[in-house]
C-alpha cells in the first residue's frame, strides 16, 4: 500500500509539472523583473508561537518592508501572496507565483526548536536532507492539514514521510543553481551586514518550493524559541534590518543576471591567466559537457562580444527562459578548464552541466559512471 501511495504521488507530481509548465509558458511575460513575496502562515494558522511571539505577524511585517523597498525600483514588479492576516493554502501560494510567471519566489518564516538553537537559515528544494532539515520541512508542510479538502489536492503526499519528498525535486531541478545563488546572497547579507549567526544554505523538501516554476527560496529568519532572537525579530529594528538584507540580496541577484547577459566586451584577461598545463583525457562517451554561464528572460545573439569574449556560446530556450552555455566537450577535464576560463572572465557563478541525447542529465550521475 505504501509503495502504491508513493507511485500515486509521483504520478500526480508529473501531472502538476506538465500542467504548470503549460500554464506558465502561456503567460505573457512582463518586461519587469517579477518578484513574488510570500509571508508564511496567516489567519487561523499562526505559525510557531515561541516565547509568545507570532510567526505569522513577523513574517508579514518583514515581507511588506521588503516589498515597499523593491517597489522603488521601476524595473521590478512586486506581487504578494498576502498583505493582510489571512490564511492561504500552500497550493494557492505557488499558484500566485506561477500565474505571474515570476522571476523569483521568496517565502519568509521564523524557526522554532526545543533548545537554545538560533541563527538564520535559507532553504532551497532538494533531497540532501538530514533529520533536522526534514523536521523543518515537515513542520512547514503540515499546514496542509489545516485545509478542509487537503486529501483531494495533495493526494499521496504525507508530510510525515521522507519517501513523499522524492518527487518534490522534479520541477525545481532546472532552477536549483539559481536558487542556491540567491540563498547564498541572503545568508551572506545576514552575516556580513547584520552580523547575525548564519546556519547556512540548506536543502529540504518544502511543498511550496516544489510547486513554484522559478528560482525559489524559503527563509527562516531566526528562532522565536530563542528569546534574544525572538525579541529582535519582533522589534521594528529587527524587522527593518532583515527586510533590508533580503531586499539587497534580491537586487544583487537581479544585477548579477543583468551583468551576465549582454553588455559590452572588455577583454582584460590574458592567456597567461589561464591554466595551460596539458591534462590527461577524461572522456565520457555519449556525454556532452557545457558550462552554464547565465540564465535569463533576455534573448540575445550568441556572439562573443555579448559574453565577455567567450566563444563558442550556445543557447537553450525553455519557454520564456534562456540558458546560455560556453563550450562543448566530452572530456571532463576540458570542461573543468573551460569553467576556469569562464570564472576568470567574471562568470564566477558558472557551473558544468551534462547532456545525453540532447537532454540535460544530473552531473553527479554522469560522474558516477566509469570513464574511458
Amino acid at each position: 500500500m505504501k509503495t502504491n501511495t508513493n507511485i500515486s504521488f509521483l504520478f500526480l507530481t508529473l501531472l502538476l509539472i506538465v500542467s504548470s509548465v503549460n500554464s506558465v509558458f502561456s503567460q505573457s511575460k512582463s518586461d519587469k523583473f517579477v518578484v513574488v513575496l510570500d509571508a508564511g502562515h496567516g489567519g487561523h494558522d499562526p505559525g510557531n508561537l515561541g516565547n509568545g511571539f507570532k510567526e505569522k505577524n513577523i513574517a508579514l511585517n518583514i515581507v511588506l518592508e521588503v516589498g515597499k523597498a523593491l517597489e522603488k525600483n521601476q524595473d521590478i514588479q512586486v506581487i504578494y501572496t498576502r498583505k493582510t492576516d489571512v490564511f492561504l493554502k500552500l497550493r494557492e501560494r505557488a499558484a500566485i507565483a506561477n500565474k505571474a510567471d515570476a522571476d523569483l519566489f521568496v517565502s519568509v518564516h521564523c524557526n522554532a526548536f526545543s533548545n537554545s538553537a538560533h541563527g538564520t537559515e535559507t532553504y532551497v528544494l532538494g533531497l540532501h536532507v538530514n533529520e533536522q532539515n526534514f523536521n523543518v520541512a515537515k513542520k512547514e508542510n503540515e499546514v496542509i492539514f489545516l485545509e478542509e479538502d487537503y486529501e483531494k489536492h495533495y493526494e499521496g503526499f504525507d508530510p510525515n514521510s521522507p519517501e513523499s519528498l522524492i518527487g518534490l525535486t522534479l520541477m525545481q531541478e532546472e532552477y536549483l543553481d539559481q536558487s542556491i545563488q540567491l540563498a547564498s546572497f541572503i545568508e551572506n547579507n545576514f552575516t556580513g551586514k547584520l552580523k547575525r549567526k548564519s546556519r547556512g544554505v540548506k536543502q529540504a523538501g518544502f511543498w511550496v518550493l516544489h510547486n513554484t516554476y522559478m528560482p525559489s527560496v524559503l527563509i527562516e529568519t531566526g528562532f522565536l524559541t530563542y528569546k534574544p532572537e525572538g525579541l529582535y525579530l519582533n522589534s521594528n529594528k529587527g524587522q527593518d534590518e532583515m527586510a533590508s538584507a533580503i531586499k539587497e540580496a534580491i537586487l544583487h541577484y537581479k544585477d548579477n543576471l543583468d551583468q551576465n547577459v549582454g553588455g559590452y566586451f572588455s577583454n582584460n584577461i590574458t592567456e597567461t591567466d589561464l591554466v595551460s598545463e596539458t591534462l590527461e583525457e577524461d572522456i565520457y562517451e555519449g556525454i556532452t559537457f557545457k558550462i552554464q554561464i547565465a540564465a535569463s528572460s533576455r534573448k540575445i545573439m550568441t556572439k562573443p562580444y555579448n559574453f565577455k569574449g567567450l566563444d563558442p556560446i550556445s543557447v537553450e530556450e525553455l519557454g520564456e527562459l534562456y540558458k546560455y552555455y560556453y563550450g562543448s566537450t566530452s572530456d571532463y577535464n576540458v570542461a573543468k578548464r573551460l569553467k576556469s576560463e569562464a570564472d576568470l572572465k567574471g562568470y564566477d557563478g558558472c557551473f558544468i552541466v551534462a547532456f545525453k541525447n540532447n537532454q540535460q542529465v544530473p552531473l553527479t550521475e554522469v560522474l558516477k559512471t566509469t570513464s574511458n
